[in-house]
C-alpha cells in the first residue's frame, strides 16, 4: 500500500510539473495585442525613412477573424510547414534578412506576400479584407 502511495505521489509530482513548465512556456510567449513591424533595413534609403512601420493587429487577427497561426508563423522542413501552436515564435528578421540571401526570400518580400497576398485574395472573394494599398498599411507621417 505504501509503494503504492509513493508511486502515485511520484506520478503526480511529474505531472504537476510538466503543467508548470507549459504554463511557464506559454506565458513567454504572449504576444502583445498590437505591436509595430519595422523592416527597419528596407524602410531606409540614403538615411531617410521611406515607409512607416505597419501596426500589426495579431489579436484581431487571431481572435476575430480566426487566422490560424500556422498562417503567419512557418518553420519548413522538407517543403513543409513543421511549426505548430505553442512552439518557439520567432521573429521574421532572424531568417528572412533586409536583402534576399538565397534561399530565404528578404523580410519586405516575406511580409508583402504574406500580409497583402492574404488581403487581396479575400477581397477577390467578395469577402471584407485588410489594406491592399502602401499608404493604408504604411501611413505618412505627419511632420
Amino acid at each position: 500500500m505504501k509503494k503504492n502511495l509513493s508511486v502515485l505521489s511520484v506520478i503526480v509530482a511529474f505531472v504537476f510539473s510538466l503543467g508548470l513548465v507549459a504554463w511557464v512556456y506559454a506565458a513567454d510567449q504572449k504576444v502583445a495585442d498590437t505591436f509595430k513591424i519595422d523592416n527597419d533595413k528596407a524602410l531606409f534609403k540614403d538615411g531617410k525613412r521611406t515607409k512607416t512601420p505597419v501596426e500589426m493587429t495579431h489579436k484581431k487577427h487571431a481572435e476575430v477573424h480566426k487566422i490560424a497561426c500556422a498562417e503567419c508563423h512557418h518553420v519548413y522542413k522538407d517543403g513543409k510547414n513543421t511549426w505548430k501552436q505553442g512552439d518557439k515564435v520567432q521573429k521574421c528578421g532572424e531568417c528572412h534578412k533586409a536583402a534576399d540571401q538565397g534561399k530565404t526570400m528578404s523580410l519586405q518580400l516575406a511580409y508583402h506576400k504574406n500580409c497583402k497576398d492574404c488581403h487581396t485574395k479575400l477581397k477577390t472573394e467578395g469577402k471584407k479584407t485588410g489594406p491592399t494599398v502602401c499608404a493604408q498599411c504604411h501611413p505618412v507621417e505627419k511632420k
